[in-house]
């Protein structure tokens, strides 16, 4: 048996990648697909209802006492130290790509980590749909127009994160790409966190439905404008209807990335890239630019080195800077909301 365990506090996101990732590994070494944990899955930030809205064969149940008489696979886990804030100072942003080791798996072992490299599943993605199938009763195209494009947000704990939290630059940039395809585009925001979604854009159409709809509401979008949050790829992978996808270059350090991604795993066929200047890069381009950067950057070679004392203290410098005009940004961000200016679109 191949498979893979959910765990207390996983997004909806990183589960069902877990999910995926484990199953194809296990169909495709020819072994039993199961899965451990079932008692959190579905059951998180998003919702406590469980997996309502999706017919998904978790395959054969592990057991806590059959976990521990199984093998352990962690997916890599490299890791830059880097004063971004103080996450990536004590924990490091996360960088990582794919571990080959994963096809080699032996039966009788359980998958951990990210495991969210289009290389582990991307041979499966029409299995995916049937894995991922959402219930008919479930499914909503009320939102699906040709001049509709839908803004993925992530909130919540993000909104705290200064390396982390997509500002408003992001999205306007964003926006001004879809109306090039589409001049008449429309735009509405889909998030879990509706109170932060409209100090960033409050000028745009907001909602959180539940955990169910806003996922449909993304799957059976045209056009999407996403966020550094795995809760949108799954969606996007099984997608029968999406024309066009801008995420963020550099994934979750789209703010402060000297060319690093993380991780690189979130490279995908299937988006476009924008960086912080507005400009949108092919996944292949982000490839080749990554791979120059590995061989040249000062900063990569120093990925799962800790800080020594010095190197710490400028750090924490930077980290300072780093939240000072992030807060600074959000008090000027939340007088023009009050002033009026982003009622006015022309002032994008």
């Amino acid at each position: 048996m191949i498979g893979t365990e959910f765990l207390k506090g996983q997004g909806l996101g990183n589960q069902l990648f877990v999910y995926v990732t484990a199953r194809a590994i296990a169909l495709e070494r020819g072994c039993v697909f199961g899965t451990a944990g079932r008692e959190h899955f579905a059951n998180n930030i998003h919702s406590n209802k469980g997996m309502y809205f999706m017919d998904v064969d978790l395959g054969e149940e592990i057991t806590p006492e059959m976990a521990k008489t199984m093998r352990r696979f962690d997916d890599d886990d490299t890791r830059l130290y880097l004063g971004n804030s103080r996450h990536d100072m004590t924990h490091g942003a996360y960088i990582s790509g794919a571990n080959p080791d994963i096809h080699k798996v032996a039966d009788n072992t359980l998958l951990y980590g990210n495991l969210q490299d289009e290389s582990y599943f991307a041979k499966y993605k029409e299995e995916i749909k049937q894995w991922l199938h959402v219930k008919e009763d479930f499914d909503s195209y009320e939102y699906t127009r040709d001049n509709l494009c839908i803004i993925n947000m992530r909130g919540g704990e993000y909104t705290s994160q200064p390396e982390l939290y997509l500002d408003r630059r992001y999205f306007l940039h964003a926006i001004a790409n879809m109306k090039k395809i589409r001049p008449d585009m429309e735009f509405m925001i889909v998030t879990e966190d509706e109170e932060a979604a409209k100090k960033v854009l409050p000028e745009y159409e907001c909602h959180h439905f539940d955990m169910g709809k806003d996922y449909v509401t993304v799957k059976n979008a045209r056009y999407l404008i996403l966020s550094n949050s795995s809760f949108a790829i799954l969606p996007v992978i099984t997608s029968e209807t999406l024309q066009y996808a801008i995420a963020p270059k550099y994934w979750a350090r789209h703010n402060v990335s000297d060319g690093y991604w993380a991780s690189e795993q979130n490279i995908y066929s299937f988006l476009h890239y924008q960086d912080r200047a507005g400009r949108i890069v092919s996944p292949e381009e982000c490839r080749q630019e990554l791979e120059a950067y590995k061989k040249s950057s000062p900063v990569y070679a120093r990925r799962g080195i800790r800080p020594g004392k010095a190197r710490l203290a400028a750090q924490k410098i930077r980290a300072k800077y780093l939240y000072g005009v992030f807060y600074c940004r959000k008090i000027v961000r939340s007088l023009q909301r009050r002033a009026g200016v982003f009622g006015n679109r022309s002032n994008e």
